[in-house]
């Protein structure tokens, strides 16, 4: 029976980098494509990153009833379709949610594999989000008052892994991933 595998972390802890790099890496794990209302940044391409959808769009989309989960984070919504976890086919799915869409995913899937991806130390991810250039100084704190909520939680997830150093958090959670896979 295939697998899914949830990724949440705070905004900024390098998620979309880890989970890029990690897909090719493992034979059989396809990355499920989430829906947002936000706007597409420098480099990424609808379909792929994100399904970039209008208000409107998403509206009709969750009055169909397509969405297993969504949620307001920051000032947006995403949501993960009902069809993008029919993506993986036979294969195992991993899916980047936030930590509202993984509650709502451990109550559709109970079996789901939760990960947690954390900043080695707060500071860390306050200088990331600051660095990147992508937020004004309002959304930049925001995104930080939500991380602290959750980072809180971190310990409802089955792992958590701290990226220190991209390439060793790719390593690690290729291994956790093939380990439960068996």
């Amino acid at each position: 029976m295939p697998r899914l595998f949830v990724v949440s972390g705070p905004s900024g802890v390098g998620k979309s980098t880890i989970l890029r790099q990690l897909v090719p890496r493992i034979p059989g794990l396809s990355f499920a494509v989430s829906h947002t209302t936000r706007p597409r940044r420098a480099g990424e391409e609808d379909g792929r990153d994100y399904h970039f959808v209008t208000d409107g769009e998403f509206d009709r989309l969750v009055e169909a009833g397509a969405f297993v989960e969504w949620a307001w984070v920051h000032l947006y919504r995403y949501g993960t379709s009902k069809e993008a976890l029919r993506a993986g086919g036979d294969g195992d799915l991993l899916i980047e949610v936030d930590v509202q869409g993984a509650d709502a995913l451990r109550e559709q899937v109970p079996e789901a594999v939760t990960i947690f991806i954390e900043p080695p130390a707060f500071e860390d991810l306050e200088a990331r989000l600051s660095g990147r250039g992508r937020e004004s100084g309002r959304e930049v704190e925001k995104r930080l008052q939500t991380a602290t909520g959750e980072m809180r939680r971190a310990g409802s997830y089955d792992h958590r892994i701290t990226n220190d150093r991209v390439e060793d958090t790719v390593e690690h959670l290729a291994a956790l991933v093939k380990r439960v896979r068996g």
